[in-house]
């Protein structure tokens, strides 16, 4: 039997302890607003690729054609996004974020920027940095373990990371 590390077990669980508590507590501050987590989360993907074909939106979210029916039909209901067939094949439904949900979400961003503030308060922005960079680390050699491919959200998240460490790091030069 291999002794593992205290430093190996102790980082496993405190990776896992922290996202729940982060999903627990969003929810929490989400709840005034009268919107999930999972509804935000599709909704900010949407925004981002509006117009997305509703199969290819579970694809690249990971989530089940089900359960993504099921969220789009919470957030039309709401009038956050509308489906429209697409004009070359009336099969395909398109998703569309309303103009009522830009205005909300930029309501939910200040709020999310808010409860990010508040997480990280009193972490040197080094630490912050240097925990940041460790972790898409652990990213890329889980992915490397897997089949090696990085979703298209996963992407997203990567492209908008790499973009804003220089600017950062240029200010903070300044």
């Amino acid at each position: 039997m291999v002794e593992l590390p205290d430093w190996d077990l102790r980082l496993g669980y405190l990776i896992h302890d922290v996202s729940r508590l982060r999903r627990m507590m969003f929810d929490r501050a989400l709840a005034p607003l009268g919107i999930t987590r999972s509804q935000w989360w599709v909704l900010a993907f949407i925004s981002r690729k509006d117009g997305l074909p509703q199969v290819q939106l579970a694809n690249e979210l990971d989530v089940g054609k089900v359960a993504v029916g099921a969220l789009i039909d919470r957030l039309e209901s709401s009038g956050f996004v509308i489906r429209q067939a697409d004009p070359v094949d009336r099969r395909v439904k398109r998703v569309y974020v309303t103009k009522q949900a830009r205005g909300f979400l930029e309501k939910l961003r200040k709020e999310t920027d808010k409860f990010n503030a508040r997480i990280v308060n009193g972490i040197d922005r080094e630490q912050l940095e240097a925990a940041s960079d460790a972790l898409l680390a652990m990213k890329h050699n889980l992915l490397a373990m897997s089949d090696g491919s990085v979703s298209e959200s996963g992407k997203d998240e990567e492209e908008d990371a790499q973009r804003s460490k220089p600017r950062k790091k240029r200010r903070a030069a300044a």
